[in-house]
């Protein structure tokens, strides 16, 4: 099977987070296509727990969402997947102490 005939367009080469959004507008036959080609080919755990977990979904009264495939945007990465920038963190980063009003300091202010 090519990804030509893949219910998702370029499917192996789409990242797990993209693999994740784009399966919700697929129905259950379409997801058993892609988890019969995923199990064939790259057998990627992670990418099988998605696959299956949304048919289980499927079969569970779930509806697919609407949506067309070759419009949506590409997904590069995961929630929670970066560290905050350190550029957006105030230069004294000092800690609140918690107890008695009045203990915290001034907090960089002069």
């Amino acid at each position: 099977m090519t990804d030509e005939t893949l219910p998702l367009p370029d499917y192996d080469q789409l990242p797990i987070g993209s693999v994740q959004h784009r399966i919700r507008s697929l129905d259950d036959d379409q997801l058993r296509t892609l988890i019969h080609h995923e199990r064939r080919h790259a057998n990627r755990v992670p990418v099988l727990e998605i696959l299956t977990a949304r048919l289980d979904q499927l079969e569970g009264g779930a509806t697919p969402s609407g949506g067309r495939q070759p419009e949506a945007p590409e997904v590069t990465s995961t929630p929670g997947d970066t560290a905050a920038d350190p550029s957006h963190t105030r230069e004294d980063n000092t800690p609140l102490r918690h107890g008695v009003a009045g203990q915290t300091p001034a907090r960089g202010r002069p």
